[in-house]
């Protein structure tokens, strides 16, 4: 147990190692200045060229959304297609059929999204063509949508006063050249090397000791995998995501995959406090992030490790008991570590089974999605944050009788309404759709649908609720790890889902770029004996406080319903 437990601890010491020092790098690239990776400056500019991109040309907080939009729009078309007509395209050696329409517009939904919620299994649902030039593809791109969104938020603070928020296309294409393709080629490498395949082979054949003829899937999943990761996606490239003994073969791929994953969130944050030259801010919002992931991991360790009370009632030991839904080569430690940081951040990538762990521990994932900004995914974890940084200031103005202030420039009620909006929009859209789905599941239960509703549950009662929480609020918080007791691909789930995670995904990137630009524009007002002063421990123990209260009030009535009355009953 102490293994496993120095194991876990390494790991996040390992991540600090490397996310410090590339949220410095990342700083300096895209402030614009030198850094050693300067030799693809020629590479950078042939894209521009080839795409009639001016990155001299600056643009406000509109043009910035604009053209985030219009690029996200297309991808959507392009996959769609595909995904229908995959079985008509080249490179499927295994024969995998065309997606349905309602399958394939939650699909390209949610990969566009960075979520990669996946109602389908990966290497029986998809074809090599599919999984490398449209998901894996748009692992990079909605990533790099995210970290180009965060740097017009650094842009707006840089400067006093400026409406010149940079070029969307210049931060867009250095996210991808600058730092998620030399990453991937690097993480895809170690993993090849330990046991990945990488190939576009199709599925092999061995005969067991029991003398049956399995199929074993293959395929190009190193690739996907790296950048699964990196870029905070989580979409397996096989069903069983790393679970699966080809997607994360072994303890040292394990921690290798739990660093990665977390790397860019952190990294954006120091990166945020050194390009707007407040480093103390950086740091001070790094510890109350990290605070919020010791707060949800360690109940969750205990709750893991402890195992399940009633297979111990069977006269089952507390070390197996604890192995419920988790693989033997990762430990429950290792699986608690995981569960936590994948869903405090919008990877969602599983190295074992969410809905075998107990139900406190499922409390826990839950309200880190619901949190949504503990790291959070690449860029928009940032964005998230910031939201709750403007109601904190908002809050302690209103305390001390000042007209609130961030970084110099008033807060006034525009962007409180906004503010607003999208802290009440992630409550509306997870209790909104839940309660949808209660309600279809319990008077429409014999309905002939294509998946009849009274299907949708193998695990009735408490947990079955939990359920359809848990599949909501990952799809709102772009994560896409799911409670798979649910039978989530029919038309209900397919489209409700793929509504939840377009608006989730967005809206809430709208918002605090909207602030920012109209924040940046403001005059700036030097700061004096009475400034608020955000870069505090009170100030963050005020933002701590702003962010359990909101969540509290908006999620504990749902969290009392699901696990929390599973928990109570057992």
């Amino acid at each position: 147990m102490n293994t496993e437990l120095t194991g876990i601890i390494a790991t996040f010491l390992l991540t600090l190692v490397i996310a410090i020092p590339l949220g410095k790098y990342l700083a300096k690239v895209f402030a614009g200045e030198k850094v050693w990776t300067d030799f693809l400056k020629p590479v950078e500019a042939g894209i521009y060229k080839l795409s009639g991109i001016n990155i001299k040309e600056q643009m406000n907080w509109k043009q910035q959304l604009k053209a985030l939009f219009t690029i996200n729009v297309l991808w959507l078309f392009y996959g769609f297609f595909v995904l229908i007509f995959q079985d008509k395209l080249p490179f499927n050696p295994d024969g995998n059929p065309g997606m349905t329409p309602d399958l394939a517009f939650n699909t390209i939904i949610s990969f566009v999204a960075n979520c990669n919620l996946q109602h389908y299994s990966g290497e029986s649902g998809v074809s090599y063509l599919t999984q490398q030039y449209v998901l894996m593809f748009l692992q990079f791109v909605s990533a790099a949508t995210g970290i180009a969104a965060a740097v017009v938020l650094f842009k707006a603070f840089r400067d006093k006063t400026t409406t010149e928020l940079g070029n969307f296309w210049e931060f867009f294409v250095k996210s991808i050249t600058r730092l998620l393709l030399p990453l991937s080629f690097i993480m895809a490498l170690i993993l090849t090397f330990n046991g990945t395949p990488a190939s576009y082979e199709g599925k092999d054949k061995f005969i067991s000791l029991q003398g049956d003829t399995v199929n074993v899937s293959r395929g190009p999943a190193a690739q996907m995998i790296a950048i699964k990761h990196l870029g905070t996606n989580g979409g397996g490239y096989f069903g069983a995501n790393s679970a699966h003994p080809f997607e994360n073969p072994s303890y040292f791929t394990n921690m290798v995959e739990l660093i990665a994953q977390v790397i860019i969130p952190i990294a954006m944050v120091i990166a945020f406090g050194y390009f707007i030259r407040r480093k103390k801010m950086a740091w001070t919002i790094f510890g109350v992030m990290t605070i919020g992931l010791f707060m949800l991991l360690l109940p969750m360790l205990s709750s893991e490790l402890g195992g399940n009370p009633a297979l111990a009632k069977m006269g089952i030991s507390q070390t197996t008991g604890a192995m419920e839904g988790k693989e033997v080569r990762f430990g429950p430690a290792a699986s608690a570590y995981w569960a936590t940081v994948t869903t405090i951040i919008s990877t969602g990538s599983v190295n074992s089974m969410h809905d075998s762990t107990m139900p406190m521990s499922g409390t826990w994932q839950l309200l880190g999605m619901m949190i949504n900004s503990f790291y959070g995914g690449c860029g928009v974890g940032l964005l998230n944050y910031f939201i709750y940084l403007i109601v904190a200031v908002f809050i302690s103005g209103l305390m001390v009788g000042r007209t609130p202030e961030f970084l110099g420039h008033k807060v006034e009620a525009r962007e409180i309404k906004i503010a607003a909006i999208i802290t009440l929009l992630s409550p509306f859209l997870i209790l909104a759709g839940t309660a949808i789905a209660s309600y279809i599941f319990t008077n429409y239960g014999n309905a002939a649908w294509a998946v009849q509703p009274k299907n949708w549950l193998n695990n009735p009662g408490f947990h079955g609720f939990s359920e359809m929480l848990y599949e909501m609020t990952s799809s709102n918080a772009n994560n896409g790890s799911g409670f798979e007791g649910l039978g989530d691909n029919n038309i209900f789930w397919n489209l409700s889902t793929g509504i939840v995670i377009f608006l989730g995904r967005f809206l809430p990137i709208i918002g605090p770029v909207a602030v920012a630009g109209l924040l940046g524009a403001k005059k700036f007002i030097p700061e004096s004996a009475g400034t608020l002063k955000t870069d505090t421990k009170t100030f963050a123990l005020m933002t701590f406080a702003v962010i359990i209260v909101l969540n509290a009030l908006s999620y504990f009535p749902a969290l009392a319903l699901g696990p929390l009355a599973e928990y109570f009953t057992h």
